[in-house]
């Protein structure tokens, strides 16, 4: 496959700068990853230069979507590439659907310790800052 005069082959490496470029953030941003997320381990040669292979660049990819598009915090992500999940289908604020699926399907399985008075005047208070 031709590639223009002074682009890279879709599988070369990659420098530090060559994927903080691409990826739209500080090559201390990559540093920083590289610290949380063991997975992330480019090559490193004399002088610490770091060469990123394709799978590198994949994975800083795919933790920038999480990080920036899909809401998740850096523990987030860090739990989900440990434990492997496909983000497409996971939703990126876990803890909202973790709260909603123990909460009660029903009032009458909450039992009395819902004050309803109180939950419909913070239900009525967002309606009315959405409104706004």
């Amino acid at each position: 496959m031709a590639t223009a005069a002074g682009e890279k082959a879709p599988g070369a490496f990659k420098t530090i700068g060559e994927l903080s470029r691409e990826l739209g953030v500080a090559q201390h941003i990559l540093r920083y990853w590289e610290t949380r997320f063991p997975q992330l381990r480019p090559l490193q040669r004399a002088g610490n230069r770091r060469y990123y292979r394709p799978a590198d660049v994949e994975l800083a990819q795919r933790i920038h979507r999480l990080l920036t598009a899909e809401g998740y915090t850096v523990r987030g992500v860090q739990k989900l590439l440990r434990d492997k999940a496909d983000p497409a289908d996971s939703n990126p604020m876990p803890g909202v659907m973790a709260a909603t699926a123990e909460a009660p399907q029903h009032l009458s399985e909450a039992g009395p310790s819902i004050d309803l008075d109180r939950l419909r005047s913070v239900r009525n208070r967002l309606a009315d800052a959405l409104n706004d």
